[in-house]
């Protein structure tokens, strides 16, 4: 016969007390403060917590610290520093100024933390043990061994979502703000809605920092470290310090929680819920996920570190290289050899350049010519490989089908001289030139340098090659000089016969493309 033992499972809870009689909080024989209505907090897993008056206490406190926590059903802890006569006890007291509605008999008073006391007189008071119990069920258990095998945070956000409501939580909306590091984007916001099928994702920009809809929201509250936020939404009155809040009552919202997500790096995510029933959420409700959150922020700091490191990767070593390297060449000498077309790009007369525009328009011009390069050898199926100086050297790979390497190169080229060329003639700030040299051949694509520091690159005759004909353009008043193996694959080429370069033994066949914007050359 089997047997079925229902656990104990029991809610988060909160409660309020008065204790009766004198109530002392002393440090050593100082006297921090005395109250004859003093009250005590129960909370889950929280040892008891004495709460004084604010007129009670005896010491000096000052002015408000930088520091806020948040509480789902306490509201935003505000610090204070106790001053004495000898010394200055750092945030040792808080104050829930504007209490929750289910911690309305604290607002007024005050906490002391730990270290600011040696002994409390209770009196005849006798504080009892919290009865925590177990607080487990569909989410915590989905989150021990389910939520680990979703590899996005789209699909972790929409599971979560379903599990609170399996759970009880009359979550109407579900969102989580997530900050990374990347040089376009400032992070990742997921919302999930009860009657949307999708995850709805947006990718905002670093001008979220300067747009209204932002500057007022309890988004940018949380994650500038201002605590949490909690509103009821179905008052008849409400005072509502978000424009948000009319928008998601009108909606149908009754409650709206914002709570601080921390990464182990220090950074303040957000996560939002709003609740439809009519009561609003629940202590319970609240305290389930707000034990959680600590978990649940690990999740995404996962998802964001994975995204990170990928977004870094590209942006630094290409999407190719990127990828070998999450693959997991990553040791000093892994690599291949591969057929490629190799590029290297030069800026002409950047010295002048410098010279003449002053070092911040120099770096903006270098930038605009690293971004026009970038874009077409992007188009043209190549990959930047590296920024050296003010050159650009791409690795276009050959695979099945050398002759398409060759294409791509050699159309890469013709489109970076022509680009160059129409914004010199359109009149724009940007006016710059190049020298480019292209060759084929077998390189070793991979990992080099020492063991604290490596470089993922091209090493090879070509890469040399290609190098050294960018500089010998320049002498022969040519913008691109291509070796014989990049011909077939071009419609327009002057025989420039064999080319004695520095520090390769042998002569080097080559040729000059032609392109439209040959008819001026600067330099």
């Amino acid at each position: 016969m089997n047997v079925h033992v229902t656990p104990n499972i029991k809610g988060y809870g909160i409660s309020v007390e008065p204790l009766v009689g004198r109530i002392a909080i002393y440090r050593d024989e100082i006297l921090l403060a005395e109250s004859f209505d003093a009250k005590v907090m129960y909370e889950t897993r929280l040892p008891p917590m004495i709460y004084i008056p604010r007129q009670d206490v005896h010491v000096d406190l000052s002015d408000e610290t930088e520091l806020q926590t948040f509480c789902p059903f306490k509201g935003t802890a505000t610090y204070h520093d106790v001053v004495l006569a000898d010394q200055r006890l750092a945030n040792s007291v808080w104050a829930y100024e504007n209490a929750l509605p289910e911690s309305a008999a604290i607002q007024g008073h005050i906490g002391f933390m730990p270290t600011a006391y040696t002994r409390i007189e209770l009196g005849e008071n006798n504080l009892r043990n919290p009865e925590d119990g177990n607080i487990s069920g569909p989410l915590i258990d989905w989150l021990m061994r389910g939520a680990s095998d979703l590899s996005t945070p789209e699909a972790f956000t929409k599971a979560l979502a379903e599990k609170m409501l399996e759970h009880g939580i009359a979550i109407q909306r579900l969102s989580i703000l997530a900050w990374s590091l990347h040089p376009l984007i400032a992070g990742k916001h997921y919302i999930w809605e009860k009657d949307e099928a999708e995850i709805s994702t947006n990718v905002p920009t670093y001008e979220i920092h300067d747009h209204p809809a932002y500057i007022n929201s309890p988004l940018r509250h949380v994650s500038n470290g201002m605590g949490g936020v909690r509103q009821r939404l179905n008052d008849e009155n409400p005072q509502h310090s978000f424009p948000i809040m009319e928008d998601l009552r009108a909606k149908g919202a009754t409650d709206y929680v914002a709570m601080p997500l921390p990464f182990s790096d220090g950074r303040t995510n957000v996560l939002t819920l709003t609740c439809d029933h009519p009561d609003g959420f629940t202590t319970a409700n609240l305290g389930l996920v707000f034990e959680c959150s600590s978990v649940i922020a690990r999740f995404y700091e996962v998802f964001m570190q994975r995204e990170n490191a990928q977004v870094l990767l590209e942006t630094y070593v290409g999407k190719r290289t990127g990828a070998r390297v999450l693959g997991g060449e990553i040791r000093r000498g892994d690599g291949d050899e591969i057929d490629a077309a190799i590029m290297f790009c030069d800026l002409r007369n950047s010295t002048l350049l410098e010279e003449k525009l002053g070092r911040a328009a120099y770096i903006n011009l270098l930038n605009d010519f690293f971004e026009t390069v970038s874009g077409i050898v992007d188009e043209n199926g190549g990959e930047v490989l590296k920024f050296i100086g003010d050159a650009v050297l791409a690795v276009f790979p050959a695979g099945e089908d050398s002759t398409l390497a060759c294409e791509n190169a050699q159309r890469s080229a013709v489109g970076i001289v022509e680009r160059l060329g129409e914004l010199r003639k359109s009149g724009s700030d940007m006016h710059c030139d190049c020298s480019i040299g292209v060759a084929y051949g077998r390189v070793t694509y991979g990992n080099i340098g020492s063991r604290e520091r490596l470089d993922f690159t091209v090493i090879g005759q070509a890469a040399n090659v290609a190098a050294r004909l960018g500089e010998y353009s320049k002498i022969v008043n040519h913008r691109i000089v291509v070796t014989k193996d990049i011909v077939p694959a071009c419609t327009d080429a002057l025989p420039l016969g064999e080319v004695k370069l520095h520090n390769v033994s042998q002569p080097v066949c080559s040729y000059a493309l032609k392109t439209s914007a040959d008819a001026v050359l600067n330099g």
